[in-house]
């Protein structure tokens, strides 16, 4: 079946509201309206995506990995849109894409002071998909952390960095100056494999209730500080290492000036 782009905005913005009264203000559109899209959707898909109450309004499972799915979805779309449009009106852009904490401004700065011609754009990763901006063309080159997908990116080291056990200021283990990879055995973890988070922000509000520690960059932590919150080193846990990528098969001069400008900008951070 072919994906409806509308309706799939449409349910998007019911997804974030959690309420088809503003998700239709939003949408400049009809509360009915938007009703009917959101059930005809579900019916061309044939699975339901939102269990509806006379006051809120929650997502299936299914809803809420069509959710997931449609931030890439919704991204990708609006990004071939653009290259159209920019090549259509002569434009010059440049994509980075970014992970939370490693700050890529220098290096914009940097490069824009000598192409001051070509436009630059930032995407933000989210933390399980880092490599996934260069795979669907929504950005050129991207400063991210590994372990990613390798396969076809040229890739350049920029530098490493602690990972730090992120915990609620309640914890038992929140008292100690650093700890061990043995402290954390049998710790209940806040991981991917067993519970996939949408955003960072999820992902510390779930550590600050209790549901587990997570490692995380140290710029990570100091980007999400919070008093309830706790970091900790961990002495034995291997470091994480950021690296510029950009898809190998790609040699345009532009990119490759950038990829020599910020190599040496955020080296020097």
């Amino acid at each position: 079946m072919d994906l409806d782009l509308r309706k799939l905005r449409y349910f998007v913005a019911v997804a974030e509201h959690r309420h088809f009264g503003r998700a239709a203000e939003q949408l400049y559109i009809a509360q009915p309206v938007l009703s009917r899209q959101i059930r005809a959707f579900e019916q061309e898909l044939e699975c339901t995506l939102l269990v509806r109450s006379t006051r809120s309004v929650e997502l299936t499972a299914a809803g809420k990995q069509l959710y997931e799915e449609a931030q890439t979805i919704l991204a990708t779309v609006g990004a071939a849109v653009r290259r159209v449009h920019d090549i259509g009106r002569g434009t010059q852009r440049l994509v980075v894409a970014f992970s939370p904490g490693l700050h890529v401004s220098d290096a914009i700065r940097a490069f824009t002071s000598r192409h001051p011609e070509v436009e630059t754009d930032v995407v933000p990763v989210r933390w399980w998909e880092q490599d996934a901006p260069l795979r669907d063309g929504r950005a050129q080159v991207a400063y991210i952390r590994r372990p990613f997908d390798e396969a076809g990116l040229h890739l350049i080291p920029i530098g490493r960095e602690p990972r730090l056990a992120c915990m609620p200021s309640t914890h038992p283990l929140a008292g100690r100056e650093k700890l061990t990879s043995a402290d954390l055995d049998g710790v209940r973890m806040l991981d991917a494999p067993t519970r996939r988070t949408s955003s960072l922000e999820e992902k510390f509000e779930l550590i600050a209730s209790g549901h587990g520690i997570a490692l995380v960059p140290q710029s990570v932590a100091r980007a999400y500080s919070r008093p309830d919150l706790v970091h900790l080193p961990v002495t034995d846990a291997p470091e994480v290492e950021a690296c510029l990528a950009a898809p190998a098969d790609r040699r345009e001069k532009l990119l490759r000036d950038f990829l020599e400008i910020a190599t040496a900008t955020l080296r020097q951070g």
